[in-house]
């Protein structure tokens, strides 16, 4: 298997799902779920970033199929959940009895959290509400949802990156750029789709060339993953994550019995460092690794081979 890794990039290979469906969890939202790996192996939850940002068929392999059941699901309005983009009943709180009607849904009774970004932000969320259904924790670029992570978010990333921060600050007029959060948000809710798609293109070129340590000139996003992603981004934005300032490292005591593998990017402008080695100070059973040479992104070269290496060693720590 490490052979066959070698000449997919360090990722195990690619997958197909063996189960897949869609899950109503009140009012307009279907949530997309799908299974794949070892129907009898001990379930992981792969919980994507953003928030909006969508599971894809690449999240599978950060998994040993032949060990893993391997679950992932799209947030409400990400990826091929539905309404797309979609706002009303949106919320972390909303995510997380999500998460725990997939769980029951599928069988579930404990089960590892794997989310980087976001997807970290989720996962410490759901964890501090439903401790006892959790086997522990593999997390990546950790944020908080503090009020000074979104600030860095929005001003901050461009002392590392001004040409990306000055366009997408440009990208608004003059008498707007004072509060972009809110400018911004106005237009990726308008219901011209001229307005909101222009708005999201501008919003995820701006977080893309911010998340690598190296650029990598790849595709924009499609029309609507961009909106997806950057209306919801900008929603949990001005709703402060619909979380209590500092709620997640407050409350962290709720997971002190469980292990964590924490893998962070020296060079993480999205998601700074600091957040990460706050985490792991405040939570005796977390290990910090630290990829030397990598930034945000989960596919830059050193932290999938990191993620990879803490999904085989949970083996050992479980």
């Amino acid at each position: 298997m490490k052979g066959e890794r070698a000449e997919t990039g360090g990722l195990y290979p690619p997958i197909e799902p063996h189960r897949s469906g869609f899950l109503a969890v009140g009012g307009p939202h279907r949530l997309y779920w799908e299974e794949s790996g070892n129907p009898r192996g001990p379930a992981v939850l792969f919980i994507h970033g953003g928030p909006g940002a969508g599971s894809a068929p690449v999240h599978r392999r950060f998994f040993d199929p032949k060990h893993w059941r391997i679950i992932l699901f799209d947030q409400r309005g990400a990826g091929r959940s539905l309404p797309t983009a979609g706002l009303s009943d949106n919320s972390t709180p909303h995510l997380v009895a999500d998460m725990e009607a997939l769980r029951e849904h599928l069988g579930v009774n404990r089960w590892v959290l794997f989310g980087g970004s976001w997807g970290s932000t989720l996962a410490l969320a759901y964890g501090q509400a439903h401790a006892e259904r959790c086997l522990g924790y593999i997390l990546r670029g950790v944020f908080l949802f503090r009020r000074w992570e979104v600030d860095w978010f929005l001003r901050g990333m461009g002392t590392f990156f001004p040409e990306a921060e000055r366009a997408f600050r440009e990208f608004l007029p003059e008498a707007e750029r004072g509060n972009a959060l809110a400018s911004y948000y106005k237009r990726l809710t308008d219901s011209d789709s001229a307005v909101h798609l222009a708005a999201a293109q501008s919003w995820c070129a701006y977080e893309e060339a911010c998340s690598r340590l190296i650029q990598d000139a790849g595709d924009p996003r499609p029309p609507t993953a961009a909106l997806a992603m950057a209306r919801i981004e900008a929603h949990y934005m001005i709703n402060r994550g619909f979380l209590a300032e500092g709620q997640l490292l407050r409350d962290i005591a709720k997971l002190h019995g469980a292990p964590a593998i924490v893998v962070q990017g020296r060079y993480d402008v999205v998601c700074p460092i600091r957040t990460a080695d706050e985490l792991a100070r405040a939570w005796p059973r977390a290990e910090l690794h630290v990829v030397a040479d990598a930034g945000h992104a989960a596919l830059e070269a050193g932290i999938r081979t990191a993620l990879v290496a803490a999904t085989d060693r949970w083996r050992t720590m479980a």
